[in-house]
C-alpha cells in the first residue's frame, strides 16, 4: 500500500511511515483515519466482534489521548464504526468529543446514486415525495437496496468495498474542510449529546451536518422527520444503545451486558 501511494504520486503526500506503535504513529496528529477493524468470521458471536474491534479502538483512542495533537480530527471507518468511534471517544478524554466521526459517508453516496433523503432532497425543485410517488419503493425497496449495498458487492467481489469506501472517506473529510454550500448538508456519524432531534444522548449517530470549512460542524436544525423516519431512527438508536452497553468495559462504564436485541451485523458482512 505504501508503494502505491508513493507511486501515485499525490501532491500532498511527503512521507509514508509504517509502524506497529499508535504511541509513535499517531504523534502530533492532526487527523487520524482508523480504518482497520477485524472482520467476521463464521459462528462468531457479535459480542465477540464487538469486543476485539472494541480492544483495537480503545487502544488507538488511549495513544491519540497521550500524543496526537488535542485538536485531532479522528474519522473511525472499521465496522462497527458507530461504536468504534463511541470506545475510542471515551478513551481519549482530552481530545473534544465533538472531534470524533463515524464514517457514514458511504451510505449517503449509496443512497445517492440511487435517490437522495426523500424527505428532504428535491428534484427539479419538487419534493421527491411529490415526483416519486410509490412511497413503499422508497420506504422498502430503496431502503433495503442501500442497506445491503454492501453485501451485494461482497458476494460479487469477495471482499469488503475499497474504493467506493476511500472516495467516501475523501469526501467526508472534505466536507468538513470545505464550506457546505447555501441549503446543503453532508453525514457523519458524531456524537448526540445536545443534538435537536431527540436522539439519546451519549452514542455516536450519524446526523445531517454543516460546515463552515475549518474541520468543525454544527447540525442541522430544519430537517423533516415523519412517523416513518422516527420509527427507523428509533430502531438504530436501540441497536448503539445495546452495543454500547456491550462494551461497557472498554469505555470505562462498568460491567458488560450484551443484550443486542437482534442480529446488528450489516448484511453480507459475515
Amino acid at each position: 500500500v505504501a508503494m502505491e501511494l508513493e507511486d501515485s504520486l499525490f501532491p500532498l503526500l511527503r512521507e509514508v511511515s509504517i509502524g506497529i506503535d499508535p504511541f509513535e504513529i499517531f504523534q502530533d496528529a492532526e487527523w487520524a483515519l482508523l480504518i482497520g477493524a477485524k472482520p467476521r468470521g463464521p459462528g462468531m458471536e457479535r459480542a465477540d466482534l464487538l469486543d476485539i474491534n472494541g480492544q483495537i479502538f480503545a487502544a488507538q483512542g488511549k495513544a491519540l489521548n497521550a500524543v496526537a495533537s488535542r485538536n485531532v480530527k479522528v474519522m473511525v471507518v472499521g465496522n462497527p464504526c458507530n461504536t468504534n468511534a463511541l470506545i475510542c471517544m471515551k478513551n481519549a478524554p482530552n481530545i473534544p468529543a465533538k472531534n470524533f466521526h463515524a464514517l457514514t459517508r458511504l451510505d449517503e453516496n449509496r443512497a445517492k446514486c440511487q435517490v437522495p433523503d426523500f424527505l428532504n432532497a428535491r428534484i427539479n425543485g419538487l419534493p421527491v415525495k411529490e415526483v416519486i410517488n410509490d412511497i413503499k419503493w422508497l420506504e422498502e425497496e430503496f431502503m433495503e437496496k442501500v442497506q445491503k449495498r454492501g453485501g451485494a458487492l461482497i458476494q460479487k467481489w469477495g471482499r469488503s468495498s475499497a474504493a467506493s469506501t476511500a472516495v467516501s472517506i475523501v469526501d467526508g473529510i472534505r466536507s468538513l474542510v470545505t464550506p457546505t454550500p447555501e441549503g446543503d448538508w453532508f453525514s457523519s456519524g458524531v456524537y448526540t449529546n445536545g443534538n435537536p432531534y431527540g436522539i439519546a444522548e451519549d452514542i455516536v449517530f450519524s446526523m445531517p451536518c454543516t460546515s463552515k470549512g475549518d474541520g468543525d460542524y454544527e447540525l442541522v436544525k430544519d430537517v423533516i422527520i415523519d412517523d416513518y423516519l422516527r420509527k427507523r431512527i428509533k430502531k438504530t438508536e436501540a441497536e448503539l444503545l445495546a452495543e454500547k452497553r456491550c462494551v461497557a468495559h472498554l469505555t470505562g462504564e462498568g460491567i458488560a451486558v450484551c443484550d443486542l436485541p437482534e442480529d446488528t451485523m450489516l448484511p453480507g458482512e459475515m
